[in-house]
């Protein structure tokens, strides 16, 4: 019995296995050239500028948002590292910015995916046999841009990690600045009373001296007008204490609680600080508004890269076959004629908002110098004025009170000017403790000037009890800054 060897023809299996590997090749060579996704943590970055130790925890909430007020409400007493901790790990708006920071890191990775193949089949009957179409294409074009859309979007996400470290020194900052203001007050409101008494026995004196037929009536009616006055400066010290610490309980997250705290004692901030000229330095190196516009202008550029294949977007190549009486497949390219819409509007959109961002940079730049000066100089003026008040007039304040005691025991005056002079030291006393919050206030500042407290401890030369005293966030790891890579701000 013989064998018979039937030939196959391998020539359309050829024809399309081809075309297909030649496709599948090139496609998964262009997406594999994009680099892993940016190594970005918010988290810490925003706690460690903040001033905090660890990261900000991310607080997923449900379908009705989170809870009007915090479960672990703070006790009979508010620290003000307790304060900052509280806040910055609650904020409703910080949990915002790291939510956008997720909705980022989503469009990062989704950046870096292949674009689905498109599988097209066509069935026709008529007079003959059913013919069979069947195609295969893919977009090579978006996956040609996979490195630089991948680039585009880690660029992005950096600048959204930036935006979200501003929203925590933001709120570090206010309710450090609430703190003080509400320390202030607690401050001066005993000391208001305090002359409130003083007033109440110089009126009854005047009154005497009236009665007396020794005194004028016009003594006692600037008197009583005095007290008056000095009633209202009480109800609005009251007020304004009353509001802050409102205030302050909305910011740690317990807005409907009495707010009733006991406050740490005011301590005055530091005054061994570095030089203005490192300050307004190490500003234009962290402040994570310069950070974001710099992020924004890498992806800008990869976006410039991006929009050149503008007029070829949609293109793809594949592979068709066809069945009639027999097989036939062959690779095909679909492409769109660029006549009309060269990308030319894109490009210029695209350099448009380069220069807007340039712009804004140099923007940003000018206003951090400019705060961290203001804040600088005021800072040193206040501490300066306030060693003044509290080494001479002070002194001489209390030493004026003593020689009218000493004259009214020796019956060489009356109590009138004993009381005047008790008056005037209890409004020096005033005076150093608005100076006190000035001082406060500008230290505050000037740590938000520089990028938030965890970037302003190392430029203070000796730790500040006034402020939470945190590990140097040097130590830690950091988004890395885009800075280095732009030009320097001309001097024109």
């Amino acid at each position: 019995m013989n064998s018979t060897t039937i030939p196959i023809d391998e020539t359309p299996r050829r024809r399309l296995v081809t075309p297909l590997a030649v496709l599948a090749a090139a496609v998964m060579f262009a997406g594999c050239q994009s680099t892993p996704r940016a190594d970005v943590d918010a988290a810490r970055s925003a706690g460690e500028a903040a001033g905090l130790s660890a990261p900000i925890e991310f607080i997923a909430v449900g379908p009705d948002g989170g809870p009007l007020d915090e479960s672990n409400a703070a006790g009979d007493a508010l620290t003000l590292a307790d304060a900052l901790r509280r806040a910055v790990t609650t904020d409703p708006g910080l949990q915002a910015a790291m939510a956008r920071v997720r909705i980022a890191l989503a469009d990062a990775d989704q950046s870096r995916l292949l674009p689905n193949p498109v599988l097209n089949v066509v069935l026709r009957w008529g007079p003959g046999k059913p013919q069979i179409e069947a195609s295969l294409a893919q977009d090579f074009v978006q996956a040609l841009q996979i490195p630089r859309r991948s680039s585009a979007a880690d660029n992005r996400l950096r600048q959204t990690a930036a935006d979200a470290v501003t929203v925590a020194i933001d709120v570090a900052s206010e309710v450090q600045e609430r703190y003080a203001t509400a320390q202030a007050s607690a401050e001066l409101v005993p000391l208001l009373r305090d002359r409130m008494v003083l007033l109440e026995r110089l009126a009854a004196v005047a009154q005497s001296r009236l009665d007396a037929r020794e005194g004028t009536r016009s003594d006692l009616a600037t008197l009583e007008a005095q007290l008056v006055e000095l009633q209202v400066e009480v109800d609005q010290a009251v007020l304004s204490e009353r509001e802050e610490r409102l205030r302050l309980a909305r910011l740690i997250g317990e807005p409907s609680s009495a707010a009733g705290w006991t406050l740490d004692p005011w301590t005055a901030p530091g005054t061994d600080l570095q030089p203005e000229s490192r300050w307004v330095d190490t500003a234009l190196l962290r402040r994570p508004e310069i950070q974001a516009i710099a992020w924004k202008l890498k992806a800008l550029g990869d976006d410039e890269a991006i929009v050149r294949l503008l007029p070829w977007e949609g293109a793809n190549g594949g592979v068709d076959a066809t069945r009639d009486d027999e097989w036939f497949a062959g690779p095909s390219v679909s492409t769109p004629l660029p006549i009309f819409d060269m990308g030319q509007a894109k490009r210029a959109r695209v350099t448009a908002e380069q220069l807007e961002a340039r712009h804004e940079l140099t923007l940003a730049r000018r206003k951090v110098v400019e705060e961290v000066r203001v804040a600088y100089q005021t800072m040193t003026a206040s501490n300066a004025n306030l060693a003044r008040i509290r080494n001479q007039l002070i002194p001489l304040q209390q030493q004026r009170r003593t020689l009218a005691e000493d004259a009214y025991r020796a019956g060489q005056s009356d109590v009138t000017a004993l009381f005047l002079a008790e008056q005037d030291l209890q409004l020096t006393q005033a005076k150093a403790i608005e100076v006190e919050r000035q001082a406060s206030t500008a230290f505050v500042r000037l740590q938000r000037a520089v990028g938030g407290p965890g970037v302003a401890l190392p430029l203070m030369a000796a730790p500040t009890s006034a402020m939470p005293v945190q590990p140097d966030p040097t130590a830690g790891s950091e988004i890395a800054s885009p800075l280095s890579a732009l030009p320097p701000p001309s001097n024109r």
